[in-house]
């Protein structure tokens, strides 16, 4: 192989921090998962939804879910992290916010190195994740 061939196989500094971010990130949100499982597991917090009536709602779509257990869809889930259920949720959230943490962090790198497009890909990343997460245009399965 030609030099040329093996300099491109190499990761890229932003990519190598970005998969460092990602693994940390994901390590978290599952020892956080595992955490508030077994806090929600072992009875240590009284959920939502008794144990009893769980299987119950299993059997119906989500709308029907939300309305029989009267749980407003959406973030409205941070209000109700006192019941062990949705203490779980704070890990999923982690998860599903890693990658736009990644991002931000690439972000000074990609500045440093006037690779101006990719600034802008990553921004605009950031932005649209966030937008899609906060739920603000109201679309989705929030």
């Amino acid at each position: 192989m030609s030099d040329n061939q093996n300099a491109s196989i190499e990761a890229t500094p932003e990519q190598v921090l970005y998969a460092n971010i990602l693994a940390k990130g994901m390590l978290i949100g599952l020892i956080i998962l595992f955490i508030t499982f077994a806090i929600y597991a072992f009875g240590i917090m009284k959920p939502y939804i008794p144990l009893d009536q769980v299987s119950s709602l299993w059997t119906t779509n989500v709308g029907d879910y939300l309305h029989n257990a009267n749980i407003k869809p959406g973030w409205a889930w941070v209000g109700m992290l006192q019941y062990g259920d949705f203490l779980n949720f704070i890990g999923i959230a982690v998860l599903a916010g890693v990658t736009i943490v990644c991002y931000i962090g690439i972000i000074p790198s990609l500045l440093r190195s006037k690779d101006t497009i990719f600034v802008i890909i990553a921004i605009l990343e950031v932005i649209v994740l966030s937008v899609a997460a906060s739920g603000i245009l109201g679309a989705g399965g929030h």
